[in-house]
């Protein structure tokens, strides 16, 4: 068959290799996040926990040294988490009887199964947004770019799919920017912190000590927090929340691209556009159709981390199991729209004689809202508006440019001549400040 001489055939049923979920395949996140990577945050979360507590130097040598994840069968800690419910009770088990009986006693000492898990997950979480954020900066410095080439590149502004009036390519690059920086910004200053308490949140089994969450969570890398959050979730939904809105600040400017690179508009193009099954001639935008997909998967998976914020007792059942899984899945499908926007944004084609074409499309009614204005002190504003509507809907009805309806409207007689008319039904003289907001939006910096 096709392709078996370089593919291996035996492979674990129960994997997850990303076949339906091309947006996240492949990309730098789907590894920070992926079976291996959580095993390796977990084991740097217990010995974290060693260092923290101050075990002998011999005793952290020896746990580091076991704490690999390649030395661990994650298909076997997966199936051996069911009898417990989480996978680190089957994880304490195998790195204990790695580690010998002298470390053992160091390892998992005072805490809590969710202690660990949870700290873990802020790691994953950690190292996947320095991915994503390093996506979305450069996604954001190419669209300057753009935003600055063309912030008097003239096209249709567009109001509920209809014609409105002349805007520039720029401006909307620049809002793409914006809307990208908002999400960007927000995603940085999400506070990811390390998670100690114990078995019900007093730090009783680790010495009811206080302090020793700020020596934890400086041990693995993650902001101290001020009370162990076991039941208070905030920062697993504040990350949802900063997740769904970078996905939805990516959908825009997805959204955008894919109605103006339909081929009757054409006004944009990806530059390496994906192929279709069944027509040789098309070259489908599949880089926005993967954002797109991603933006409406990312407001239901921030509403499951939203829901367990009602968790109760000290420590919950249910709640905190049910963000596992969703929040991996938000990680992946955002870092996987910040890898393709910034692969669609550098190689975006922009067609400028396409975009000026299609200011005539309406041949001339584009600019009806600048005649108002330049016929209302000749016949008040109520007349000019009459009139507009009459000779609009006599253009329409008959095929006329709007130039020749208004040539058979009596009162402007005397009012303006061709020439003041002519320059008027001009759409690349009707940009307002168009330009000057495109430099305005572009001097915001990003947030450090």
């Amino acid at each position: 068959m096709p392709g078996d001489q370089s593919v291996d055939p035996v492979v674990d049923p129960a994997a997850d290799l990303g076949l339906l979920s091309p947006g996240r395949a492949g990309s730098d996140v789907e590894a920070a996040t992926g079976d291996s990577a959580l095993p390796q945050a977990l084991l740097d979360a217990e010995a974290a926990l060693t260092r923290a507590l101050g075990a002998p130097a011999d005793v952290r040598a020896r746990l580091a040294d076991a704490a690999r994840a390649d030395r661990f069968d994650a298909r076997g800690l997966a199936l051996r988490a069911r009898p417990g419910g989480n996978l680190v009770i089957p994880l304490v088990a195998d790195l204990s009887a790695a580690v010998g009986a002298e470390t053992a006693a160091w390892v998992h000492r005072g805490a809590t199964s969710q202690d660990i898990l949870d700290t873990a997950l802020m790691l994953v979480a950690a190292r996947a947004r320095q991915l994503i954020l390093a996506d979305l900066d450069a996604a954001a410095d190419t669209l300057a770019v753009l935003a600055a080439r063309h912030r008097a590149t003239p096209m249709p502004g567009r109001t509920l799919t209809q014609h409105a009036v002349p805007t520039t390519f720029g401006l909307k690059a620049a809002g793409w920017r914006s809307l990208l920086l908002d999400a960007r910004d927000r995603l940085a200053a999400v506070a990811l912190p390390a998670q100690l308490g114990g078995a019900a949140g007093t730090l009783a089994a680790l010495g009811g000590d206080p302090d020793l969450l700020d020596r934890y969570a400086a041990e693995t890398g993650l902001v101290a927090p001020a009370l162990p959050w076991h039941v208070l979730r905030t920062p697993v939904a504040d990350l949802g929340a900063a997740l769904a809105l970078t996905g939805g600040a990516l959908g825009k400017i997805a959204a955008d691209v894919l109605l103006l690179t339909r081929t009757e508009t054409a006004e944009l193009a990806e530059g390496s556009g994906g192929g279709s099954s069944a027509m040789p001639h098309k070259a489908n935008p599949v880089r926005a159709t993967l954002i797109a997909a991603a933006a409406r998967q990312l407001p239901a998976l921030a509403a499951v981390l939203f829901g367990s914020l009602a968790a109760e007792d000290e420590r919950p059942a249910g709640a905190w199991h049910a963000e596992w899984q969703p929040l991996r899945e938000a990680l992946r499908l955002a870092g996987g729209a910040a890898r393709d926007a910034r692969e669609l944004l550098a190689g975006l084609q922009v067609s400028e004689h396409r975009m000026r074409a299609h200011l005539d499309l309406t041949e001339g009614l584009i600019v009806s809202e600048r005649l108002v204005a330049a016929f209302t002190p000749h016949l008040g504003a109520a007349e000019a508006r009459r009139l507009l509507t009459r000779a609009a809907s006599a253009a329409a009805a008959e095929g006329l440019p709007l130039e020749d309806a208004l040539a058979e409207q009596p009162q402007l007689n005397g009012a303006l001549d061709l020439a003041q008319l002519r320059e008027l039904l001009d759409p690349t003289h009707y940009l307002g400040a168009a330009p000057e907001l495109t430099d305005r939006a572009l001097r915001r910096q990003r947030k450090p």
